[in-house]
């Protein structure tokens, strides 16, 4: 069995595209147009799960459960959060250490969607 991809209703899918590909660097892999306003567009990086954008016009306003979230291993936690402040994004929560091994926090998508950012020590 294959994790394929995790589903993401959006409200603006130009917008949302940005925020996954300028900060977590997923290229578009595929995108259609399954039918009148709706839209979807599979994001990831070539080698495994994919991130599934759909916009569908009917339902402007996506809602999500408020504790799923996905995660995102970076470099170094610090320098991405300086990203995100110079791209004028706060952190949700964080920067949190369980244990000497890990330190992640958490930054809210455009639609609301928590993304743990995760730092292996």
């Amino acid at each position: 069995m294959n994790f394929c991809w995790v589903t993401i209703n959006v409200a603006n899918m130009e917008r949302s595209l940005g925020f996954y590909q300028n900060l977590f660097g997923l290229k578009v892999q595929r995108k259609m147009t399954p039918g009148p306003g709706m839209e979807l567009a599979f994001l990831g990086d070539g080698a495994g799960t994919e991130v599934e954008l759909i916009q569908d016009l009917r339902t402007p306003e996506p809602t999500h459960g408020k504790d799923i979230s996905l995660g995102f291993e970076v470099a170094d936690l610090d320098a991405f959060v300086a990203t995100l402040a110079k791209a004028g994004l706060a952190l949700h929560s964080g920067p949190f250490q369980p244990n000497p091994k890990i330190r992640f926090a958490f930054v809210l998508d455009p639609d609301g969607v928590k993304v743990q950012l995760v730092q292996k020590l």
